[in-house]
């Protein structure tokens, strides 16, 4: 980014004295192809001085607390700039964990969850994949599991989900049942429901379930979830699709002294009129917590094969190309109202025709209502033409890619082909084009683990060792500057976070490794030492 620079020490500018330095550190600066040894000095939670040891050391206090990195790996602290903190914070604290890889281990924690749930109450499972079993989930292995309780389990990519034959009794959902409008009702060879239920589907179940979450286990959520983020780096996310109920458990778990990293809050479109109500808008918050863009969907999940594309998923019948989850005219209805009360658009789109349709809504948008710097944001961006991506040029629209798709989901490219995942979460030509893309897990889509986002973008290699996409391969340090600056910059936070200089947030992670040194089909073995936040260790292993 224009203006970052690697060093700046001014020792007889600064009045304050560092509260804290930390020395012999191999840190790493945004404008360089290499870390250095170099030390940092920290005050009122920036950092005040970046530059060699004997500069910085210089500045220190008897009062300033020392540490010795040992030459330790430094890095920004990451941005997870596309997830579902406390909700899936929530579901950890609430739901049985399905991310087993056998369905058998899956039916025996459902079965041990019912044993304990009242009858006629819904037994609840979450992350489960069905990429990592060796056949998806049906109903007949719900029912084995639990025959007298209604069963759900949603996909990790959210968009999905699994139910018992129970669950379908009770939504009245039958062989005879229509799909409903951009929702999927599986059915197998001979005509039978599988269980399976995708995007809008999944409503007619979801409106069975009791609402039980309370303001405490929103707070509670949020604290979990931090804690599992800090773990692996991530100083600072957005939340890609927050209610007032999540930001207020965002908010309670600030106050309490629980929330460790920053949280910048998409807004539901569902939520959007009671925000406007009170004025606000993006930008509305403070340092820890701070309200985003507005939230739409245009289509549906890669991983869950609900995007909409030009061309049919390769092995699934009747020509299938997905779901449109809104009409054209809807999202430029609310996209026109939420821009013209000051608000950024993020919009959901995976699929070619979903971009191209969310495109031709913000250029009319903008064309109707200019804004000098609207950072219009595409969640996801997955499937892109080259026509596409110079429309996303000419308005700067910010992509806010799946990081590790290709390593953690690579069991499903094969629904794509090898053809169509060079167009795939196209990093490589999003930087090319001069676009700034984002770093991102869509937790619990896909882990909040930077280290296998690195992994995935530098190798475009999968957990079996097949590669997809390799054209789209970046380098390191770009890796690390999506993750970091730019995930800044798409929330209009460049100005104070993304980098280690003078003035900025004092978020950074230690590694225990140097990731330049590291062979990239290694990344992910490295592990986070520890985690800074506004100059306070918010994790250490």
């Amino acid at each position: 980014m224009q203006g970052m620079c690697s060093t700046l020490v001014l020792p007889l500018l600064r009045a304050e004295e560092p509260e804290t330095v930390l020395y012999n550190g191999n840190i790493w600066t945004v404008d360089e192809t290499q870390p250095r040894a170099q030390a940092v000095a920290i005050s009122g939670g920036r950092f005040v001085a970046v530059g060699s040891n004997d500069e910085v050391l210089r500045l220190a206090t008897a009062r300033t607390r020392k540490i010795d990195l040992a030459f330790k790996s430094v890095l920004p602290g990451f941005n997870d700039a596309h997830a579902h903190p406390v909700q899936s914070g929530v579901e950890h604290l609430r739901k049985v964990a399905c991310d087993k890889d056998s369905i058998e281990k899956i039916q025996a924690a459902l079965h041990e969850r019912a044993s304990q749930t009242p009858p006629g109450q819904w037994v609840l499972g979450f992350l489960y994949d069905d990429g990592k079993t060796p056949r998806p989930l049906n109903r007949h292995d719900l029912d084995a599991a639990v025959p007298d309780r209604p069963v759900l389990v949603q996909h990790r990519g959210g968009h999905t989900a699994f139910v018992n034959s129970l669950a379908l009794q009770l939504a009245q959902v039958t062989e005879q049942t229509p799909d409903p409008p951009s929702g999927r009702l599986e059915h197998d060879a001979a005509g039978h429901l599988t269980g399976f239920v995708g995007d809008a589907a999944v409503r007619l179940f979801f409106k069975l379930i009791p609402g039980t979450y309370t303001r405490e286990d929103f707070r509670q959520g949020a604290a979990l979830i931090s804690k599992l983020f800090l773990s692996k780096g991530v100083t600072s996310a957005c939340d890609a699709d927050a209610t007032p109920e999540a930001v207020q458990g965002y908010q309670d778990a600030r106050d309490a002294g629980e929330l460790g990293m920053r949280v910048y809050c998409h807004i539901s479109a569902g939520s959007l009129d009671h925000f406007m109500a009170a004025g606000i808008h993006t930008g509305f918050g403070d340092e820890w917590v701070r309200i985003g863009g507005v939230k739409q969907y245009a289509d549906g999940s890669i991983s869950e094969r609900t995007a909409w594309l030009s061309q049919p998923y390769i092995g699934i019948a009747n020509n299938y190309v997905g779901l449109q989850l809104a009409s054209r005219d809807e999202l430029y209805e609310t996209g026109r109202k939420a821009h013209a009360a000051g608000w950024q658009l993020a919009t959901h789109a995976n699929g070619d025709l979903a971009i191209d349709r969310i495109l031709g809504v913000y250029e009319q948008i903008q064309k109707e209502l200019p804004r000098k710097d609207p950072r219009f944001r595409i969640e996801h961006c997955t499937l892109l033409t080259d026509s596409l991506i110079q429309r996303m040029r000419a308005l700067q629209v910010i992509p806010a890619p799946f990081s590790c798709y290709v390593y953690f989901h690579g069991d499903v490219m094969h629904f794509y082909g090898k053809e169509r995942t060079q167009h795939m979460f196209p990093m490589r030509s999003f930087l090319d084009a001069g676009l700034r893309p984002t770093d991102s897990s869509d937790y619990t889509a896909s882990p909040s683990h930077p280290m296998m986002w690195l992994q995935s973008q530098l190798t475009r290699t999968d957990m079996q060792g097949n590669v997809w996409g390799a054209n789209q391969r970046i380098t390191l340090p770009e890796a690390i500057r999506c993750g970091t600056v730019n995930g800044a910059y798409a929330a209009f936070e460049e100005d104070r976070k993304g980098a280690m200089q003078p003035g900025y947030f004092a978020d950074l992670v230690v590694l225990s490794q140097d990731p330049f040194k590291a062979d990239p089909s290694e990344l992910l073995k490295i592990q986070v030492e520890r985690s800074m936040v506004e100059g306070s260790w918010k994790y250490q292993s």
